[in-house]
């Protein structure tokens, strides 16, 4: 089970820790599975602050760290494409951010971004580092806890889909919405994409967002 991060800081001058919804978000997730009687056997996130503050505040000791379920930075290919002069629009308006990313991470898939500090094949090979890594012991509950493009990622793969599917993925996936993999030590299939059980009536519905 692959849950994504709860809100982080966006718009903030750092943007990887969670908000205060965040935490909520991730306090609810984590009760969810409890209720499930779903308890993870082992616990595996990036190092990234955002993915390990999801884990603490959904209730679970923190477990391994593996960098590969790390999100691509973003920022990085933004000031790549335009040569370290992105617009204030682009870096303050959420829907044009997110349609002029969708549009960068499309130039990036196709080798035409300048010096990126991670390339897409580079990001795509540690990500699959990450997944043989989680898959790798006799755990049958693994909960690993990553960003939007990792899980994207993991998704596409999965389906054998084409690279650009990844990005179409990526930008559907909640905040702390849970995509269940299948896994042996020889196969792996998606079972279940961005499911938020913990959002779905009452007052728990407005937690929902996407960033």
């Amino acid at each position: 089970m692959v849950i994504r991060h709860g809100q982080a800081s966006f718009g903030a001058d750092n943007y990887d820790k969670l908000s205060d919804l965040g935490h909520q978000q991730s306090a609810a997730v984590g009760q969810a599975l409890r209720d499930m009687g779903w308890v993870p056997d082992r616990t595996i996130t990036g190092t990234l602050t955002r993915q390990k503050e999801t884990l603490a505040s959904m209730g679970f000791e923190a477990g391994e760290e593996h960098a590969g379920f790390n999100e691509y930075d973003f920022q990085d290919l933004l000031s790549a494409r335009y040569k370290g002069d992105v617009p204030d629009l682009v870096k303050g308006d959420r829907k044009v951010h997110f349609r002029t990313l969708r549009e960068t991470v499309f130039q990036w898939q196709a080798d035409e971004i300048e010096n990126p500090a991670e390339s897409w094949g580079t990001f795509t090979g540690r990500v699959e580092s990450a997944r043989l890594a989680a898959c790798a012991t006799g755990a049958d509950r693994v909960l690993a806890v990553s960003s939007g493009g990792v899980i994207g990622q993991l998704t596409a793969a999965s389906l054998g889909a084409p690279d650009k599917m990844m990005m179409t993925l990526n930008l559907q996936i909640k905040n702390t919405s849970i995509t269940k993999f299948v896994f042996t030590n020889s196969a792996f299939f998606l079972h279940e994409f961005n499911a938020t059980p913990h959002m779905m009536s009452g007052e728990a519905a407005g937690m929902l967002t996407y960033s």
